[in-house]
This record gives C-alpha cells, sequence and structure tokens, in this order.
C-alpha cells in the first residue's frame, strides 16, 4: 500500500463486516491520531487484489497534495465480479483476446472469469459449466439461447433469499411500490435480448461514423449481428444486477453504520467517502444507514457513478408520482456531493441504459435509452450525466472545480472527460479514474488541508 496509516474493512454479500478489521479501524484511527478518514469503495469489476491495487494508485498522491494533512485511508472490500477479460487502463489483462479493433465478440468463457463466476455466486458450478458450454457452442435457433437465458436467471438468483432483496431498484413509486425492479432482460425473450446488446456493443466498438445510426438505411441488414455475440453481454449485465443490488445493501446495511460506531469512537474524525462505479452506489446508500444524528460524512465523492441519476431526485420528470430512492440523502453529508461524470463513459452511456430497462415500460431501446438522437436518456447513469433533477445542484468542469473552492453543501456534477478518457470497447473510459486531478478533487470536496 502506498500510503499509511491504511486499514482493510471486508463486507459480505449482506453487509455484515469482518468484526476483526473493524475493530483495529476503530482502535487505529483514535491511536494514530487521524483527522480526515478517507473511505474508497471499488467498483463491480474488482477482486480483492485489484481493489488493493486501485487504492494503492489512487491514494499515492494525497500525502503529497496534503503534506500537513492527519489522513487514514480505508479500502472498502465488498463481494463484486472481476471480468477478466474487460480492460482496465493501466491494469494488466488476465487474459490473451486483446485486441482493439471492432466491436468485441467474446463467445466464450475465459478461465479468469470462470473461476470470478464460481467465487462470487458459491453453490452454482453446475450453472456455470452449463453457461460456459453454451457460449462455446452457440447452438442455432432460439431454444439455446432460451436456456441461455433460463440459467442466466438461475446464476443470479434474481429474488434472493435475505436482506439483498429491497436494495435493487434506485426510484420508487409513492407508495413504496418498486419503479425499479428485475430488469426486462431477465424476463423478455432472451434472443431479443441479445440481440439488442449485440447492437449495442456494435455501437460501442464501431470506428467513428460508423455507428449502426449512421448506416445507410439500404446497408443496415449488413451489420445485423449474430445473437450469441449479445450473450456474453448478458451475463455480464446480470450479473452487474446482482452486484449493484449487493452494493446497496453493503452500504446501508454495512459501511453506515461502521460509520455511525466511528463517529462515536472518534467524535472529532471527518469521513470522506469516495466510490467508482458501483461502489458509488454502495457510499451513497451508506448515507441512508448512517444513525440519526451523525455528521461525520463530511464528503462524497462518486467516480462513474453506475446507478441512476435521478436516485437523489424527489420527483422524477417523467413521473410525479416517483422518486429516488435516496431523495433528500445528499442532506446527510456536512459538505458537498461531487458526482464525477465522463461522456467517454461508454459502459454508462450505451450499454447501462440498455441494460436497467424497467419491467413494464414496452418503449423500444432507440426511443428510451439514449442512442444518438435522444436528449435525455430516461435511464441514464450517474458518471455519464451527472445528478439530474435536484434543485441547486451546480455544475462545472474539472478545471473549474480545481481552481475554485467547491460548494460546501448540496450536490455538484463535475465533468471529468478532460481526463477520464482511456479504455477500449465495451466499456471504454469507465475505469480511468487514477489521476492526481481526481485525488485533487477529492481533497478540495472533503476541504482537507
Amino acid at each position: 500500500m502506498s500510503v499509511s496509516p491504511y486499514w482493510e474493512v471486508t463486507f459480505d454479500a449482506d453487509g455484515d463486516v469482518d468484526g476483526g478489521q473493524r475493530d483495529r479501524l476503530l482502535a487505529g484511527a483514535v491511536r494514530h491520531g487521524v483527522r480526515d478518514l478517507v473511505a474508497f469503495a471499488h467498483g463491480w469489476n474488482n477482486d480483492r487484489s485489484g481493489a488493493t491495487a486501485l487504492y494503492s494508485r489512487f491514494f499515492a498522491p494525497f500525502p503529497r497534495l496534503a503534506p500537513a494533512a492527519r489522513i487514514g485511508y480505508v479500502g472498502v472490500v465488498w463481494p463484486s465480479m472481476r471480468f477478466a477479460d474487460e480492460p482496465i487502463p493501466d491494469l494488466p489483462r488476465s487474459v490473451a483476446a486483446e485486441t482493439a479493433a471492432g466491436p468485441p465478440r467474446r463467445p466464450a468463457l475465459d478461465e479468469d472469469t470462470r473461476v470470478a463466476l464460481l467465487g462470487t455466486f458459491p453453490g452454482r458450478a453446475d450453472v456455470v459449466e452449463r453457461i460456459a458450454r453454451l457460449l462455446e457452442r452457440r447452438p442455432p435457433g432460439d431454444a439455446g439461447l432460451e436456456e441461455f437465458g433460463r440459467l442466466v436467471r438461475l446464476l443470479v438468483n434474481e429474488v434472493p433469499p435475505g436482506p439483498q432483496d429491497p436494495f435493487a431498484a434506485d426510484t420508487r413509486c409513492a407508495a413504496d411500490i418498486q419503479a425499479e425492479g428485475v430488469p426486462r432482460m431477465l424476463h423478455e425473450p432472451t434472443a431479443e435480448v441479445c440481440e439488442e446488446f449485440a447492437r449495442a456493443l456494435d455501437r460501442c466498438g464501431a470506428p467513428p461514423g460508423e455507428a449502426e445510426h449512421e448506416v445507410p438505411p439500404g446497408q443496415a441488414e449488413f451489420r445485423m449481428p449474430n445473437p450469441w455475440d449479445g450473450a456474453h453481454e448478458l451475463l455480464r449485465q446480470a450479473t452487474y444486477y446482482a452486484m449493484k443490488r449487493r452494493a446497496g445493501t453493503v452500504g446501508e446495511r454495512g459501511l453506515g453504520p461502521l460509520v455511525g460506531r466511528l463517529a462515536g469512537a472518534a467524535p472529532q474524525l471527518r469521513v470522506h467517502l469516495v466510490g467508482h462505479s458501483f461502489g458509488g452506489r454502495l457510499v451513497s446508500f451508506a448515507l441512508r444507514g448512517l444513525p440519526e444524528g451523525v455528521r461525520a460524512v463530511k464528503s462524497v465523492t462518486l467516480l462513474q457513478g453506475a446507478f441512476s441519476h435521478y436516485a437523489f431526485a424527489a420527483r422524477l420528470p417523467h413521473d410525479a408520482r416517483a422518486g429516488g430512492v435516496l431523495q433528500g440523502r445528499q442532506s446527510r453529508v456536512d459538505g458537498p456531493l461531487v458526482c464525477c461524470h465522463s461522456r467517454h463513459d461508454s459502459a454508462l452511456g450505451t450499454v447501462y441504459p440498455l441494460a436497467s430497462r424497467m419491467a413494464g415500460d414496452a418503449r423500444g431501446a432507440a426511443e428510451e435509452f439514449g442512442i444518438p438522437g435522444v436528449s435525455d436518456a430516461k435511464w441514464g447513469a450517474m458518471g455519464y450525466g451527472g445528478v439530474r433533477a435536484v434543485p441547486g445542484t451546480r455544475a462545472c468542469t474539472l478545471a473549474e472545480a480545481l481552481a475554485a473552492p467547491l460548494p460546501t453543501s448540496g450536490c455538484v456534477n463535475v465533468d471529468v472527460a478532460a481526463v477520464v478518457r482511456r479504455g477500449g470497447p465495451p466499456s471504454g473510459a469507465h475505469s480511468d479514474i487514477v489521476h492526481p486531478e481526481l485525488a485533487r478533487l477529492v481533497l478540495a470536496a472533503g476541504r482537507i488541508r
């Protein structure tokens, strides 16, 4: 680890914390006289070793940027899923297929991803092996695809037992009925879903000027993909759905109460929450799990947050009866909630909205999901367009955010496309977050000097 003092805190899928690690953090923060504690939660595409490497690299500039500050560091580890074939800038891939030309084609599971699935979904070894065989053989006709869809639903346990079930939604109706729930991708005909994913991957991977929507009508039939080209993405996105559910669970049931314990053990401690991708959802749900009266959280920084840009909204622009499940929770932060977003994040700009289709909404993907020509994606993500429908939200570029003091409260959208810009298909720049400018932004949001 590049910094000290550093503590790792591990949560299970239900939000239960490792008691020994928790106690070492509580005692150590007091013993080291920490004033500012920065807690970072990784996203869906990290295992423990990848998360630790990310934390070490992201935290490395902090001592140089704030030499007089008494900073402690926490790495949050939660059971997410690492797809080994997905490129992360500055980190090596685990598989040999590294071509960056053209749209990705991943019909089979590489061994590292297979092992990760077995670890993420224990007791599902037979299901994983059957999924792998189907991806390898790609049987013709819809029957094989429907069997694949059934196995994916079985793998991710779409309606899990225990405390995870209520944490999948980002928005709710006024009567507390989920406006978001099990994605339609788990219930629609699998062949149709896979065709949509295959087209989305084409858009992510096609060279400029060759995206599907720009192909002349008379030539469109030559670009129709095989639905099996989208089957791997269905598996990926269904897994993301399970990780999204876990992130909310761990945040509210795990990290939020832990911050409350820290506030009791060290009343002067200032806590700063940082989350990448679904880790952004995790730290945001921690605000909902804070004990009443705790004001220890002094800033929240969301790095390419992979959850609805309406999560903090009191009312949705397209449905006045519904609001975000985190509506008003930004007020639990005694400081700003900073949302970083980049137009180069194709995971959130193209694939995420498609995968987040809501049950009962029958409109087509091209109309609903921000495909070029549609100005406002109904189900867009924080990390692509920032916080929406929250009155008083400020907006600025990264350069502006670093040149002047940030607001001391409320939501702040920061366009970080100037640095978050590298990455291949299908995710684009989603994981391109290790930059000293973003470290400076976390310090600025927390007023850490």
